[in-house]
């Protein structure tokens, strides 16, 4: 039985949309959704504005299975992600006793001053669970189908790496590799009709030019190693029919 478990990634910060801050975030997050079989959908980038952070969430969490935000979480006045969240879910954001005595004996132990900026590293939407965070204390959190991590990669991955025993993985999507020594204009219509043939796959085309000559590569996809290996087939039969009318050409 096939299962399809989705997720969306937002983004959250104008130093990512500024080109300031590079991500880092969404390959990594790419990369764990495919190996237990979520597939990631779509990812967002929105600037530091409560509305546009309200819309986005609203639009994922409804949309898909799972959505992970990153950034925001901080003490700084930009850092309003917690306070959005609790907006677009209709509950309050306010200070969580466990949180906040978890950053307050972190500071303490550090004999550092557990300030109004860093007190707010503890606020979170009425009835959020916590996503411990190991690396530097501050929680994330989830509410709902939303998870809201930090936005530092290091302390994003340790989240995520919390997260994932949590969640629903799906039937991991197979794929396979077909090379064909020919540029897309040339195999673009025969693929075309060969994805019409196999519905459930996905039939992807990547142009790549090497030793001044164009060439592309053919991934075929599918959750069954049935259909996998009947597109890859056929994928593989056009390649060798090509080759050889233009051996003979």
């Amino acid at each position: 039985m096939t299962e399809i478990v989705t997720a969306a990634m937002l983004v959250i910060g104008d130093e990512i949309l500024s080109g300031r801050t590079k991500d880092k975030n969404i390959g990594h997050l790419a990369d764990i959704m495919t190996a237990i079989g979520i597939d990631l959908k779509e990812v967002r980038i929105v600037a530091d504005e409560e509305d546009e952070i309200v819309a986005a969430v609203n639009a994922l969490r409804t949309r898909y299975t799972y959505v992970f935000t990153t950034g925001g979480i901080g003490p700084t006045h930009d850092d309003i992600t917690a306070d959005s969240v609790a907006k677009a879910f209709g509950v309050p954001c306010e200070y969580d006793a466990r949180a906040y005595a978890l950053l307050e004996a972190s500071y303490a132990a550090r004999g550092i001053e557990y300030t109004e900026a860093r007190k707010r590293m503890a606020r979170m939407p009425r009835g959020a669970d916590h996503i411990d965070n190991p690396v530097s204390v501050a929680p994330g959190f989830r509410i709902g189908n939303v998870h809201v991590m930090a936005g530092v990669p290091a302390i994003f991955q340790a989240m995520l790496d919390n997260v994932v025993p949590t969640l629903r993985a799906g039937t991991k999507m197979l794929s396979a590799t077909v090379e064909c020594p020919f540029g897309e204009g040339l195999i673009g219509g025969p693929l075309g009709d060969i994805q019409t043939a196999h519905p459930d796959t996905i039939i992807g085309s990547y142009p790549k030019y090497g030793d001044g000559k164009f060439w592309t590569e053919l991934v075929v996809r599918a959750r069954s190693q049935q259909a996998l290996d009947s597109a890859r087939a056929d994928v593989e039969a056009i390649v060798a029919g090509l080759i050889k009318a233009n051996k003979a050409g």
